[in-house]
């Protein structure tokens, strides 16, 4: 089973297309689609915006998509080949209630690929692929926190300056980098690097198997 993470400093830079593209070039794999929103005050993470992700009784709900031209997100990973997509939110803050069910959902997969910067607070994924865009100032505490760990950073939008205060120019500058653009968010580059770090992680669960 491979485990993949998407995620990125701030809202609309191309994170959905990212997982689209990953779904689709290896739809072979049976993805489970996992997004994960969180809300506050009436206020949606993903947008900013009022939303209905927020439940009147609930602080967790986890629902699976079932159309795939819906227009949501979770439709975009139905309609690049997802064999599920679920959407799951919880209020700010509370991420760690909803990760039974969420490691529940991992766990029955053949693979699954989430997007989400918080729940790499709870799981290491085998792939985090951060999605940034310089020419979007705003950078969120989670995207920061976690920014060393990931595997690749893949840059949307049409400059690739980074100023972003508190970001350090030297851990940019180790982790390898990629363009990707609007509307597809994907690149051949992109789909070789994810293969060869697929092909990799399945070889060393056939080493551990053998050993």
């Amino acid at each position: 089973m491979a485990l993949i993470v998407v995620g990125g400093h701030t809202r609309n830079i191309g994170k959905t297309g990212v997982m689209a593209g990953v779904i689709a070039a290896f739809r072979e794999r049976e993805w489970v689609a996992i997004k994960i929103t969180q809300f506050g005050h009436g206020l949606c993470s993903a947008n900013g915006e009022p939303c209905d992700c927020e439940t009147a009784d609930h602080t967790i709900a986890i629902s699976e998509e079932r159309k795939d031209a819906s227009g949501t997100d979770s439709s975009r990973y139905l309609a690049a080949g997802a064999r599920r997509s679920l959407w799951v939110r919880t209020r700010q803050g509370q991420l760690a209630e909803a990760m039974p069910r969420v490691r529940a959902e991992i766990g029955k997969a053949e693979n699954a690929i989430l997007e989400s910067n918080s729940v790499l607070r709870f799981l290491k994924p085998d792939l985090y692929l951060a999605v940034l865009d310089p020419s979007i100032a705003d950078f969120k505490s989670s995207a920061l926190r976690y920014l060393d760990r990931a595997d690749a950073l893949l840059y949307s939008g049409h400059t690739a300056k980074n100023t972003w205060p508190g970001v350090s120019p030297a851990l940019i500058a180790r982790i390898p980098a990629f363009r990707i653009a609007a509307p597809a968010y994907w690149s051949d580059e992109v789909e070789h690097f994810v293969q060869i770090r697929l092909g990799a992680f399945r070889q060393n669960v056939a080493t551990i198997s053998v050993t």
